[in-house]
C-alpha cells in the first residue's frame, strides 16, 4: 500500500524506540548521559554533535531532569547530571508505551498484532520462534497466577 517508505520516516531511520520520546537534542544528551557516570552543562554542551547555547542545553538537562529521566546533585553552584535509568529501562518503558496508547482502543489491536507478526517474520524466522516461546511462557504463567512484566535488559532486551 505504501511501499514501505513510510517506515523509515516513522521510525525514525534507525528504528530506535527513543525516537517517540525524545527530540534529537534530548537523544543526543541522553546518549552522553548513558556513556558518563556524572557530567555538568558545559561538559555536555562540549560533547554534543552540534554545540548549541549553554542555556538551551540547561533548559534540555532541566526538563530531563523533570520528566525523570537524569538526576542531578548540587555541586557549588552548578548541578552534575546523571542517566536516572539505563537505556534498556528506557527504551522498555518508551515502548511498553507506546504498545499501551494501541492496544487502549479495541479496533487498534488486530492491525498492530498482525503488523508485529509481519515485521518479526521479515526480519529473523528465529526471531518469530522467540515470540512464539514469549507467548508460550506468558499463557503458562497466566495458568500459573504467576505472571508478571518482563524486566529490561534480561536476555539481552
Amino acid at each position: 500500500m505504501f511501499n514501505g517508505l513510510w517506515r523509515p520516516a516513522w521510525l525514525g531511520r534507525g528504528r530506535d524506540p527513543l525516537r517517540a520520546a525524545f527530540g534529537r537534542l534530548e537523544r543526543d544528551v541522553m546518549e552522553i548521559m548513558w556513556q558518563v557516570e556524572a557530567v555538568s552543562v558545559r561538559e555536555v554542551q562540549q560533547r554534543l554533535p552540534r554545540t548549541p547555547a549553554y542555556t538551551t542545553v540547561m533548559t534540555t538537562l532541566d526538563r530531563l531532569f523533570k520528566k525523570g529521566f537524569v538526576a542531578r546533585v548540587r555541586q557549588g553552584r552548578a548541578f552534575l547530571y546523571s542517566a536516572a535509568h539505563s537505556r534498556a529501562q528506557v527504551e522498555a518503558a518508551v515502548t511498553a508505551g507506546l504498545i499501551t496508547g494501541f492496544l487502549e482502543e479495541r479496533s487498534r489491536v488486530r492491525p498492530l498484532l498482525s503488523n508485529l507478526v509481519d515485521v518479526v517474520a521479515e526480519q529473523d524466522e528465529a526471531l518469530l520462534d522467540e515470540l512464539d516461546e514469549l507467548i508460550r511462557r506468558k499463557r503458562r504463567s497466566f495458568r500459573r497466577g504467576t505472571w508478571r512484566r518482563a524486566s529490561p535488559g534480561k536476555d539481552g532486551a
